[in-house]
């Protein structure tokens, strides 16, 4: 379905399952179809692109609050008065704004790999950022076929599994019909900043919260994004938070998109619909 908001219409998927309807909302980088993996478990999920996204591409603007406010317009559109919220990454900054300028429209979150801040953010600055994603903004100037940006993407992400049909359908969605990418550099680096440089207003939650995190950021071994004794200091510093769920031997991405983190996140978010 397409829901307008501010400067166009936001394309929504709706997953028809055994559940209370879930608003999921996807990384930086990401899409709709993040969510597929979980959406295999039988949850009535609502995946909007946000703008500057997908089939949303053509939807100018960004910034942390406009993707939340956009949600509520997501809501209405369904006639939702309230509904639990579920964000990984980016989507879970979104999800906190969201739950803080709109408790009314949240009745529990489940945050995945983000939402809360991450203390590598600390070190960063707009020149680091800007190096970081680089290789994502030259990927930009260029065309790609479906599998030569699968097989780039299955190379610098080694838990991706290139065969699975739902990485296949993820990668392809972020393409147009002429092989570019069609998230904008100038969206994606935006929004990044927001993220890394936005003030995170988590400690101002009043909804339940769950938070699900991975044992890795990018690949095996490599330092997570949040370690076990972080998530426990914020479950002190929030009243509201659940215990936290560590998801071994997944990165940042495998939380939703490989079959064992994605079991594990559906099961925290069944325990957040009861």
């Amino acid at each position: 379905m397409r829901v307008p908001v501010e400067g166009g219409d936001l394309a929504v998927e709706i997953h028809d399952g055994d559940t209370a309807p879930v608003l999921a909302l996807h990384g930086v980088s990401g899409s709709r179809k993040l969510w597929n993996w979980v959406a295999a478990h039988s949850f009535s999920l609502i995946a909007p692109d946000l703008r500057g996204r997908g089939d949303s591409a053509d939807v100018p603007g960004h910034g942390i609050s406009r993707h939340a406010d956009d949600m509520t317009k997501v809501l209405d559109a369904l006639e939702l008065p309230r509904t639990t919220v579920i964000g990984m990454s980016m989507g879970g900054y979104v999800a906190v704004d969201l739950a803080v300028r709109h408790p009314d429209r949240v009745r529990a979150l489940v945050l995945v790999d983000g939402g809360f801040p991450m203390p590598a953010h600390a070190h960063m600055t707009p020149e680091l950022l800007q190096a970081a994603f680089a290789p994502q903004v030259a990927a930009r100037e260029r065309t790609w076929t479906v599998d030569e940006y699968l097989e780039t993407q299955a190379a610098l992400n080694p838990l991706v599994d290139a065969s699975d049909p739902l990485i296949r359908a993820y990668y392809a969605h972020d393409l147009t019909e002429d092989g570019h990418l069609r998230l904008p550099a100038e969206t994606l680096v935006a929004d990044a900043k927001d993220v890394i440089f936005g003030t995170s207003r988590w400690r101002e939650l009043t909804v339940p919260t769950w938070f699900v995190h991975a044992e890795w950021s990018t690949g095996p071994d490599t330092p997570p994004a949040y370690t076990v004794e972080q998530a426990a200091e914020f479950r002190t510093g929030l009243g509201v938070l659940r215990e936290p769920v560590l998801i071994n031997e997944v990165d940042h991405g495998g939380t939703v998109m490989t079959r064992a983190g994605a079991a594990v996140t559906a099961e925290v978010l069944a325990e957040a619909l009861k």
